[in-house]
């Protein structure tokens, strides 16, 4: 498993991703990444940008189009107009071996959902609002939900790889199903999962989730580092 020591990736996820796990789900232009656009509006440049850089990447998206540069700590030129701007922090597992949930723990509502579930995931990711989530957002990784009576009531998935690591997202319950733990059971059934590869869990938490927070921290997850998310419109 990645150790705590080789989370340099950590500092530029959408880039290292982009140049690698998910290269085949990337649009590039001189030193400029994207994802495709229904995938992800995630955007990276290189960490000294120059000019002809930001030029590339307005170039790669297109007039007046959003660009999310996630937690890349370099501001674009002064023509780009600010969209949002969000706290946050980078969390990381500080476990040592996996949690291995029990077939009780996980219990036979966890499955994971595929392309033929992407319109309950969407409908789902409506009502929760857990962050940025686009119809083939799903190719990212894996996903598990919890299903009772065939209706899905959480989820939760992967979706950056930086090498050695992969980020978790989209942890959502529907409102009426809150309080049973699906979260909990999600979450550690996705854990190892990941470790089981040789991976480490990361994830991104915005700094007022205070509820969020205290679950991750519960389940392993230590702060690696504050962070500041920014979106921008392109000239």
């Amino acid at each position: 498993m990645t150790g705590l020591s080789d989370a340099a990736a950590l500092d530029d996820p959408v880039g290292e991703s982009l140049r690698g796990h998910h290269a085949h789900l990337a649009r590039r232009l001189g030193g400029a990444l994207t994802y495709e656009p229904t995938v992800a509006t995630f955007s990276a440049v290189s960490a000294e940008p120059d000019a002809e850089a930001w030029a590339d990447l307005a170039k790669l998206l297109g007039p007046g189009e959003f660009a999310d540069m996630f937690s890349c700590p370099v501001l674009p030129p002064s023509d780009w107009e600010p969209v949002f701007v969000l706290e946050g922090r980078q969390m990381i597992w500080t476990g040592d071996s996996s949690p291995d949930p029990s077939p009780a723990e996980l219990g036979s509502g966890v499955v994971e959902l595929g392309v033929e579930s992407v319109p309950e995931m969407l409908d789902l990711i409506e009502r929760t609002r857990p962050g940025p989530f686009w119809p083939r957002t799903h190719e990212l990784g894996t996903y598990l939900g919890v299903r009772e009576g065939g209706t899905l009531l959480a989820m939760v998935g992967e979706r950056l790889r930086p090498p050695g690591w992969t980020e978790i997202s989209a942890v959502c319950t529907a409102p009426d199903a809150r309080g049973q733990g699906h979260a909990v059971r999600l979450l550690r059934a996705l854990i190892a999962r990941i470790v089981a590869r040789g991976e480490r869990p990361f994830l991104h938490v915005a700094e007022a989730n205070s509820g969020a927070l205290a679950l991750y921290q519960r389940l392993g997850f230590d702060t690696r580092k504050h962070v500041t998310f920014r979106g921008f419109r392109t000239p």
